[in-house]
Parts: C-alpha cells; structure tokens; sequence
C-alpha cells in the first residue's frame, strides 16, 4: 500500500517546515522506519522516518524548500503501484526557497489510499571516535557548523579529516574537540566571549533567508514585549561563597563539573518553591500557580538562534542530577536535536550573557511564563563591607516581571531570596 510523506506537525507551534535534505532518491528501496528527509522545525532539525516499505517513487518537494504542515513531500509504493490519485493532490506548484509556500494538501484528501504521517526518529546517538569523515556535499563541500570550522582553523585542522556526529554527519564542536583541539582555543560552553578579529572588516549587502526557528523567535518575541506588561527589578551579589562552594565541590567530583549555571538553576529554583506566586503563568481569568519548578536556560546556537531546554523539576533535584541533566540538554540543544517536551513548558528561565563580559541587561519574557532573570558577568571589584573597603566579587541580575502576574513587592520579594541563597548558598538545603 502506498505511503504519503507529508510535512508533518513535529512541534506544537509548528507551522511551516523547511525540507534540508532527502536521504534517499527516487527509485531507492524502503523499509519501514528508514529515514527518509530530515527537516528544520522552529526549534530543531528532525528526522522523518518512512511508516511503510517498498520505493521511493515520487519526490514532490526539493530540498531547500519550506512548505506547510500537512502538504504533500513525497510518495513512497511499491515499484508497479499505480499512485497517480495521490499525484493528482499534488496539483500546486511546490515551493521553492525564493516563492512563497505552496498550499497544503487537504490532511485526508477523497483517494482511496490512506494518509500515513511520519514521525520523528529519536535522537542519533552520538558518533564513535573511529567514525570515518562525512562524505562532501555537492561542491565538495563538508557538513560543519561556522564555529566548528572557526575552530579547526584556528588548530590548523582540516576540517574534511574530522568525523562529524551531528545530524547528517554534521561536523559541530565537540568533534573539533574530540580532534584535539587546544580547550585555550575553544569557548569552553560559552565561558568565553569569542576572539576579536584582527584587521579592517568589510561588510557585504546580502538578502539572508528566514529560519524556521527565526520565524519561530519573532512570532513568540512579538506577542511578549508589545502584549505583556514588562517590569524590570536589579540588584548586585555577592558570588564569594558561591564561587568558592562551586570550586569545593568540583575539587572532590572525579567526573563532571559543576558550573555557575547549574548553580543558577538550582537556586532560582528553590526560591520560586518559596515564592509560588513568581512560579505561575497569567491565562486571561485566571492565574495558574505550578507544582513544580521547570527552569529554562537560554542556549544561543551556531549560526544564530535560542532555544531554552527545560530542567523540570529542578526544586525536588540535586545540584550534582542538575549539572548532569543541563550539560546533556544543551549539548542536544546545540545540535538541534531536543525534544519538543524538552524545550516548552517552562515555568521560569535564566538567560546568563556574563560569559560575553555583558555587565548587565534586560531579557524578554517567554510567555506564558511571568518572569525570567538575566545574569551579567561576575567581576571583582571593591567594595564596602562592615564601613571598610574590600575586593569581591560581584555579579548584577535583573528580572524581568509580567505586571500581570507578578507586583513590584512580590518580584522584589522573591529577587531578595535569590540574592540571600546565592551569597549564602548553603541556605539551599536547609
């Protein structure tokens, strides 16, 4: 029986998807759950697995092409299968990069053949060290993310003898890593602003395509700083004890490290388990107030782009389960390859630009959630403490309120328990 490929709904706020890649070509056999195309969503690059066997018949829409959800990419039957009425849907025009999208096809056109709607595969686990280069693409050109080819460059490697683990062998940084590169040389999981070019910089007038997740981010952004009524609340603390607490604890860890945002998030979390009514969401006639912390944390991508995986329920965990479960989600983040539960649903996030030498700023609030906390960067400088003047190091964070959810005595309230836990952090278990 033939199988209809569509563009399928791989995320909530899905719209439109963009069609990357085809792995196989017209006349190639199919087994049921090969993969077939992978495709950029709003938030991540998915893979698009065929529900049926036999061949790959017809390829509707080309690579490069952003369609709607529900319209028809491809048909998979068997070799001698007559699919002609599923054709005969495919009337419109496909879309091209440079056209607006096609229509979509009806979801159940009148054919006597059902519509079958794949499904995302799950993530590919990560590639083994002997793993051969990916092959060029056309032009010869290799699969690799700016930065991971910023940083081959830098180490003097050629990026074509780097085996790439990203989605379809796409070379990303960690394997420029993996390849021996000095940590001096790299942005230690954003620890490190990145290096200011040398010499005079030319600027070149260019037209630039919209990503998925672009649209996504403008569409989201759009309906936050004109809709939502946004406070902004700041102080300054002190990071002595939490710094030296971070470094006690890595001194006595074996494996993995403990880092300010992990921090971060575990504190935030238990002062929202303190202060439930910044923990909450404002849905018209009524406030919702959530069971359990789930802290977002802002990851900006290779080649431009945000997205926020989710720590749930990072009140009820542990700072070491903290540590282990963020560093997994935003390496996945980084490759576009979390799950839609994994990056929506939050119910209050952190945006840390400290890492960039950002003193201090203002974040946007990613609605339905009231309130999201922007760090800058933590610097020593002297200060007065008991009337005498001593060096220590300080960090600025500002929170962004919805008025709506949050007052200006609760947001304070609750930025004061911050502030207490962050320069005493042993507060968190008690």
């Amino acid at each position: 029986m033939a199988t209809k490929i569509v563009m399928a709904q791989l995320s909530p706020t899905m719209e439109e998807g963009k069609l990357l890649e085809w792995k196989l070509q017209e006349g190639d056999a199919v087994e049921a759950g090969d993969i077939l195309a992978e495709i950029e969503t709003d938030k991540a690059n998915m893979d698009v697995e065929s529900l049926g066997s036999g061949v790959l018949r017809k390829i509707i829409v080309q690579a490069g092409a952003t369609v709607p959800v529900g319209a028809l990419i491809g048909v998979v039957a068997e070799p001698e299968e007559d699919i002609s009425s599923i054709l005969a849907a495919a009337e419109s025009p496909p879309a091209t990069p440079a056209a607006p999208a096609a229509p979509a096809v009806p979801a159940a056109p009148a054919s006597p053949v059902p519509e079958r709607v794949p499904v995302p595969a799950p993530p590919a686990p990560a590639a083994p060290a002997a793993m051969p280069a990916p092959p060029p693409l056309a032009g010869g050109r290799v699969k690799a993310s700016p930065l991971a080819r910023r940083l081959a460059e830098a180490a003097g490697l050629r990026i074509e003898d780097i085996a790439g683990s990203g989605p379809g062998g796409r070379i990303v940084k960690r394997d420029v890593e993996a390849a021996g590169v000095s940590p001096s040389m790299l942005q230690a999981s954003g620890s490190a602003a990145p290096p200011v070019p040398v010499g005079p910089a030319r600027l070149i007038a260019e037209t630039v395509e919209v990503s998925q997740m672009r649209k996504a981010i403008a569409r989201t952004l759009a309906a936050s700083i004109g809709p939502v009524p946004h406070f902004f609340l700041t102080t300054e603390i002190d990071m002595e004890h939490a710094l030296d607490l971070r470094a006690q604890l890595n001194a006595r860890l074996s494996t993995g490290k403990i880092g300010v945002n992990d921090l971060l998030i575990k504190i935030v979390a238990e002062a929202l388990a303190r202060h439930p009514d910044i923990n909450a969401s404002w849905h018209g006639d009524t406030i919702v107030r959530h069971g359990s912390a789930d802290v977002g944390v802002a990851v900006a991508l290779d080649g431009g782009g945000l997205i926020t995986p989710i720590v749930r329920s990072a009140d009820r965990k542990g700072l070491l389960q903290i540590s282990e479960e963020a560093r997994e989600l935003i390496g996945r983040a980084r490759d576009k390859r979390l799950l839609p539960e994994e990056y929506q649903g939050a119910t209050f996030s952190i945006s840390n630009l400290g890492m960039f030498e950002i003193t201090e700023f203002t974040a946007i609030i990613n609605p339905p959630e009231a309130g999201i906390l922007a760090i800058g960067r933590t610097q020593t400088k002297p200060v007065v403490v008991d009337g005498e003047i001593v060096v220590r190091r300080r960090m600025q964070v500002t929170m962004s309120c919805d008025h709506r959810v949050i007052d200006g005595a609760m947001g304070a309230a609750f930025l004061g328990t911050f502030k207490a836990m962050m320069e005493n952090p042993l507060e968190m278990i008690l």
